[in-house]
């Protein structure tokens, strides 16, 4: 059983950085999914699959794992830069202007 130790990237949705601070350890499929043929659904009996543990440091994610015995790897996040510009949001609304807003 193979697992992947990593750290989730933000939702391309949304602007925020929620849920990616904590390591996520999942365990990668044991087997192949099987389509149903009456009702067309995918599924599988392995049941590991659906085991996503989540840590506060990458340290204890491997500790886990160690103590647990599962064979690892460590994918390492890639950092971004911050989205922050001058004024931010509130400039839209700034009363000193020195020329009218207009959309």
């Amino acid at each position: 059983m193979r697992a992947r130790i990593y750290r989730p990237s933000r939702n391309a949705m949304q602007s925020g950085m929620a849920r990616t601070k904590a390591w996520v350890l999942d365990f990668a499929a044991s087997e192949a999914r099987v389509k149903d043929p009456l009702m067309g659904w995918t599924g599988s009996s392995d049941t590991q699959s659906q085991v996503k543990l989540r840590f506060a440091t990458q340290a204890e994610a491997e500790a886990y794992a160690k103590a647990q015995g599962i064979d690892y790897v460590v994918q390492q996040p890639k950092e971004r830069a911050a989205n922050i510009r001058n004024g931010g949001y509130g400039e839209n609304f700034a009363t000193n202007r020195k020329q009218v807003w207009t959309h």
